[in-house]
């Protein structure tokens, strides 16, 4: 099975909410609780995103949003198929969590360079 200490550790650096280490760092933190505080956590990064997306957009040519609207279409693909990879049907309930912290971490580290 695949572990998401991986990307724990590689958000750790990141811009996290205080609202996500809150409720990752929960005592009785569950499987499931793990989930909804990542997705909670990949809702606020994606909001950054967009943001950042916008700013861009506005300071581009014509020409120049295609080639980032294109380009944006194709890193989204990338990140929703390299987090569903995660999802192992062998590997328990954790993979979910797993596949969850994937979606934190790619959005967080894109964010504003994507």
């Amino acid at each position: 099975a695949v572990s998401a200490a991986p990307f724990v550790v590689h958000a750790a650096g990141a811009e996290l909410s205080k609202q996500y280490e809150v409720c990752i760092n929960k005592p009785d933190a569950s499987t499931q609780s793990m989930v909804e505080c990542a997705d909670a956590e990949f809702k606020r990064q994606d909001a950054r995103l967009n943001v950042a997306y916008k700013e861009l957009m506005a300071g581009l040519t014509p020409e120049r949003k295609t080639q980032l609207l294109e380009t944006q279409r194709i890193w989204i693909k990338f990140r929703d198929a390299n987090c569903r990879f995660y999802v192992d049907p062998d590997g328990g309930t954790i993979t979910r969590t797993d596949a969850s912290l994937c979606m934190v971490s790619t959005s967080v580290h894109c964010t504003p360079r994507c």
